[in-house]
């Protein structure tokens, strides 16, 4: 087999390919770099801190591990599977619909690709006009979630954001209200989303962060009727979303 042909579609490795991969201006999810990669990689590494890219380094047989048979260089870089849009091409994005108010997500540090990928393929159905993400400490738009969202991607934009409460603010200052998905607040089925309004999924863990639930219009809880008191993460998505829905065709209806 020839030698490119081993490398991943989502990943570009050695030195002279990742920096022209970086000159060329294509999202990046991160940045792999090997411990002691040599000087050849401080250029590179200087240029991902310019552009706020993720950098991940670790020791150079984990890095092995991860690309085997490939001649990495010690670095490497993973690939966005689509474009991200920038916030205020979202927001206008949203505000122009002519049938719909602004419908956004916001995803508060969610670490499982395959919960993106599911949060991604079923708001496309349920007619959101796009997704928020923090640029750190949170996956992103990789091969697996892009596989499990099934060519959603093509059609629900994705937007990265360095600071999610600060990205909470701009939405407000545009009229969108903001809920959050959290086991203590209001009755979810008794809430209003009839306006323009953006719905706060928290990570697999830990939920809501302190800071981005402090800064919700409302908190919303899903009611619980066994014996488990969570849902996984895109499963809560799937019946926030769809609450939403549904009241946005009551009042269409009322």
């Amino acid at each position: 087999m020839p030698f490119d042909q081993q490398i991943p579609d989502n990943i570009v490795a050695g030195r002279n390919a990742v920096s022209e991969l970086l000159r060329s201006g294509r999202d990046i999810e991160y940045l792999m770099v090997a411990q002691n990669a040599g000087g050849a990689a401080v250029p590179i590494l200087k240029t991902c801190r310019q552009k706020g890219i993720v950098v991940k380094e670790m020791p150079r047989q984990k890095l092995d591990a991860k690309l085997p048979g490939i001649n990495h260089q010690g670095i490497a870089a993973v690939v966005s599977a689509a474009e991200y849009i920038s916030l205020s091409d979202l927001i206008e994005r949203a505000k122009s619909d002519p049938d719909n108010p602004p419908f956004l997500v916001l995803l508060d540090n969610l670490e499982d690709p395959h919960n993106l990928g599911a949060i991604i393929r079923t708001g496309e159905a349920a007619g959101i006009h796009g997704i928020i993400i923090p640029k750190r400490r949170s996956v992103g738009l990789g091969g697996i979630a892009a596989k499990v969202a099934s060519g959603a991607v093509e059609y629900v934009p994705v937007c990265r954001v360095p600071n999610l409460a600060a990205t909470i603010d701009t939405l407000k200052e545009n009229g969108i209200w903001v809920f959050g998905a959290d086991m203590d607040g209001d009755a979810l089925f008794q809430t209003d989303f009839s306006g323009p309004c953006a719905i706060v999924i928290g990570s697999e863990g830990k939920g809501i962060s302190r800071l981005v639930k402090e800064k919700c219009d409302l908190l919303v809880s899903i009611p619980m009727r066994g014996r488990i008191n969570s849902l996984n993460a895109s499963v809560a998505a799937g019946v926030m979303l769809y609450s939403v829905v549904r009241s946005r065709e009551q009042n269409r209806k009322g």
